[in-house]
């Protein structure tokens, strides 16, 4: 570990564990009262402690699963601890219906939902919109992470990055607990990389309503893929107050991410190569990615009234990138050829949201009536310089160091000294009817939201505008629910979706875009789903149909001009399970079926056809504390081209964790491997809309760590 990280973490420690050891253990506990359609409070875990009862839906607070007339997951923070999560996608490993590549040209997580990309940057945190990091957000800064399947520009508005058309993720952040917290975790990252992380909180003033708690962590090391080394550190600290009328949470965040030499993505020239070993590493030794941001937001409720409740959050980001990369493309026979690109990024974000909730009864009917009004503001500086595109070569199989070719062959703007070149904002306005009929057996919600959308495109070397767009649209949600009976809910809805015009790329897939800079009109898109939800209360499942529709995006490289092309739809069934069916047996999974059609086009490009995860976890009875898991994740066949697919792959992963006590402290040892079997496979195809490059699987990779609680 780097020495920055070894004094950040003694920093926390001793500044918080002297003061928290000496607090007085005799504290008056405050339990947490989940409100329904609160924006501060959470709903409780479910059993099993792997999900939650429920989670944000965007304007109308928290909900319940069952009250909820759309398809929702809220993963817990126990679950990523216990599976050593290192990231937002490594706990989205275990949805069925996600899947994890890489952003176009970068190494951004990227989430597939429904076969439409949600970009990391269009998640949301504590329910705003554009404050995470964008490229990648480590599990130390999460509590929950919810996933929502479907459009989401009804309830939360249109995403600022152009995506979550297929669904939405919205990440929540850690609260202090009724107990007093005190926990070092350190661990082997796998290779030669470590691991350390410390977490702190503690409740206090009458009744212990305030609450703090702070998230150190660093990693450091090369990991399993040969000469690609990770350094990481975060810093999460939080307050919340729990009152009776008013409710209140800040939170700051930073995170300071690099790779050295990062394993990139690969284009394949017609036919696909066999995947190379798993932990070779093609990058070239002077490539890197670098990333550091610094975000947070500031959320607050009042009851006014038993009846009336108001809520205001604010929240913003400033970050900045740094890449010099070379993503090469591919021969059937494994030959490479790359070219250096060089970009630098800095982004400066505004989101706000306030609203009110209010109950009326007219007659038999009871009404939550919201209204809601939000808005993402973006100002991004950026420059970016090629080498020559006739490149260098190397092999997949055997790869070639070459020296750094000079970035001078096609520039856009100065890399010390970037200039504005977007700006965005997006405002809008949503009220809506939530009516609860026979008892609360039947709810129905009906609303709309009117957005504005203004985007500009600035010229990288001069600063001068150019393309832009300023419009609005309405989208309104229509939903249904019906419970026959307290384990049963049958629901339905209607949804649009509006995504703002993206922004055409300098270059795809190694060839240079001619209305490059140009601002696309926005998107707009709609969703019809259908479905059933089981409650056993130790165990649970959702099924649902579903029909998403979108304009759909290509590049032509005849005429080189990148436009919205036509539409896709996507159809499918999915299946999702979890709980605790039998004491000391948990199961967490599903399946999705998918289908899509493109005019002109057989399928869409990286979308599977079939998705299936599984993970089960067993208490081992004949000894106290063990536990042992396994875990499946298989992906079907997907299109890299009109012609050519991606064959189906498969990864096993296996842990066991074991709990006891020393010197009347709990530990806990956790071990864990992933990519079991060392498989040799491509994982992924595209992300980005239109292109089709390949993401290598990782090998298989082993984790150790070792909590205590003190």
């Amino acid at each position: 570990m780097t020495l920055r990280s070894i004094l950040l973490l003694s920093a926390a420690a001793t500044l918080l564990a002297g003061p928290a050891l000496a607090q007085d253990a005799q504290t008056t506990e405050l339990g947490e009262v989940v409100v329904t359609g609160s924006q501060v409070r959470q709903p409780p875990a479910y059993a099993g402690g792997q999900v939650a009862t429920g989670g944000r839906v965007g304007m109308f607070g928290s909900q319940d699963v069952m009250d909820t007339p759309f398809a929702v997951t809220s993963y817990t923070g126990e679950l990523a601890r216990n599976q050593q999560a290192r990231s937002v996608g490594d706990v989205l490993q275990n949805d069925p219906v996600v899947r994890v590549t890489k952003g176009f040209g970068n190494f951004q997580e990227l989430y597939v939902i429904r076969g439409f990309p949600v970009y990391s940057d269009d998640m949301t945190y504590n329910g705003l919109y554009g404050v995470l990091p964008r490229q990648y957000v480590a599990s130390e800064l999460v509590e929950r992470v919810e996933v929502f399947h479907g459009p989401t520009a009804f309830l939360n508005g249109a995403a600022p990055g152009g995506s979550a058309i297929g669904g939405a993720i919205n990440l929540t952040p850690k609260r202090a607990g009724s107990a007093p917290l005190n926990r070092l975790t350190a661990g082997w990252d796998g290779g030669d990389a470590l691991y350390a992380a410390a977490d702190f909180s503690r409740r206090f003033g009458v009744d212990n309503e305030w609450g703090g708690r702070l998230n150190v962590a660093a990693r450091d090391g090369e990991t399993t893929i040969d000469r690609e080394n990770r350094e990481l550190q975060v810093l999460g600290l939080g307050f919340d107050r729990r009152g009776d009328r008013a409710r209140f949470s800040a939170d700051l965040g930073w995170q300071n991410h690099r790779i050295n030499a990062p394993r990139p993505t690969v284009t394949p020239n017609g036919a696909i190569p066999t995947a190379p070993s798993a932990d070779i590493n093609f990058a070239q030794p002077w490539t890197y990615t670098d990333e550091e941001q610094l975000f947070g937001v500031v959320r607050g409720e009042f009851d006014v009234s038993d009846d009336i409740t108001v809520w205001a959050a604010l929240g913003g980001r400033s970050g900045k990138e740094d890449n010099v990369l070379a993503n090469p493309n591919a021969n059937p026979d494994g030959s490479l050829t790359a070219y250096r690109f060089d970009n630098v990024r800095e982004d400066h974000v505004f989101s706000a949201d306030v609203g009110v909730r209010f109950d009326v009864t007219t007659g038999s009917v009871d009404h939550r009536i919201v209204a809601s009004a939000s808005q993402v503001q973006l100002r991004s500086e950026n420059a970016y310089a090629f080498s020559n595109f006739s490149g260098f070569a190397s092999n997949l199989y055997a790869p070639v160091d070459v020296a750094p070719p000079a970035p001078d062959f096609f520039v856009g703007g100065d890399l010390d000294d970037p200039l504005t070149t977007e700006r965005s904002r997006a405002s809008s306005f949503a009220i809506a009817d939530q009516m609860s009929f026979l008892d609360g057996r039947l709810l129905a919600t009906v609303g709309a939201r009117y957005q504005e959308i203004e985007t500009g495109a600035y010229d990288y070397s001069t600063g001068a505008k150019g393309s832009g767009y300023e419009g609005d649209a309405v989208t309104p949600a229509f939903a249904v629910v019906f419970k026959p009976s307290d384990r049963i809910s049958l629901y339905a809805n209607y949804a649009e979706a509006l995504v703002p015009g993206k922004t055409a790329p300098t270059v795809v897939n190694g060839t240079p875009v001619a209305n490059a800079g140009e601002v696309l009109d926005p998107f707009r898109g709609e969703q019809v789903e259908a479905g059933v939800k089981y409650d056993a209360g130790t165990f649970g499942a959702t099924l649902n149909v579903f029909r998403v529709v979108l304009a759909s995006e290509t590049f032509d490289p005849v005429t080189r001009i990148y436009a919205a092309d036509g539409e896709q739809e996507n159809r499918g069934i999915e299946l999702s399970v979890y709980g605790e069916p039998v004491e000391g047996l948990r199961i967490l999974g599903g399946v999705a079926l998918l289908d899509t059609e493109i005019p002109s086009r057989d399928s869409a490009i990286g979308v599977p056809n079939f998705q299936t995860n599984l993970n089960v976890e067993w208490d081992v009875a004949a000894l106290s504390g063990l536990t042992v898991e396994g875990r499946v994740v298989h992906t079907g066949p997907q299109a890299v081209s009109a012609t050519v697919d991606l064959d189906s792959w498969t990864r096993f992963d296996a842990g066991v964790r074991y709990a006891f006590e020393a010197g009347d402290r709990p530990v806990t040892l956790r071990a864990r491997v992933e990519n079991l079997a060392d498989e040799n496979q491509w994982v992924a195809v595209g992300g980005y809309p239109g292109s089709n490059y390949l993401t290598l699987g990782a090998p298989r990779t082993f984790r150790v760590s070792i909590s205590t609680d003190f």
